[in-house]
């Protein structure tokens, strides 16, 4: 993984309590799911790609931001499945949810970092679709923290033509780190 450097990132990382007692059941490598170094640096290195490539059609106001702020919790199917009631009316649990808060107003555009939102992934969901998928816990958090992120950039998959070409770019990001 390439060190990221030339963009800030004020990373708010938890881990809920019950996810926690279950890091030491994981490898060695995919414990790194569980450091708040680990995800600093991968979002950085996403925010750069998108920031120096401008790939996709997003709020062009990102691309002339150097720092950002985002939240991600790694939590269990419990959490999740309440938060998905909560705010987005829906039952049971799922595997990640984000929460974008990017406003493109003269108010964000004056300021000099962007506040990107929240990110809540399932261990439990994740660790199942692992399995299912036949690829490591670490895998399957990047490929859910990827989906999350570029959600809380703004992009949406409201066609199969639009989710192909966002699960295509998660690829393309994810490679970019490993």
């Amino acid at each position: 993984m390439d060190k990221a450097e030339n963009v800030y990132l004020d990373l708010v990382f938890l881990c809920s309590k019950p996810v926690l007692l279950l890091q030491n059941l994981y490898q060695k490598d995919n414990r790194l799911i569980f450091k708040s170094y680990f995800w600093e640096n991968v979002f950085k290195i996403w925010i750069q790609i998108i920031i120096k490539e401008k790939v996709f059609a997003i709020n062009e106001f990102i691309y002339k931001k150097k720092s950002f702020s985002l939240s991600l919790k790694i939590i269990d199917n419990e959490e999740i499945a309440n938060l998905n009631q909560k705010w987005l009316n829906k039952s049971g649990e799922t595997d990640v949810i984000s929460f974008p808060i990017i406003l493109n107003n003269n108010f964000s555009n004056e300021l000099s970092f962007l506040e990107l939102g929240d990110l809540f992934i399932s261990l439990e969901t994740a660790s199942k679709q692992a399995l299912e998928f036949k690829h490591s816990i670490k895998e399957e958090m990047l490929w859910l923290a990827s989906h999350g992120f570029l959600h809380l950039l703004g992009w949406e998959h409201n066609t199969e033509q639009e989710l192909k070409k966002m699960l295509n770019f998660q690829e393309y990001l994810i490679k970019k780190i490993q």
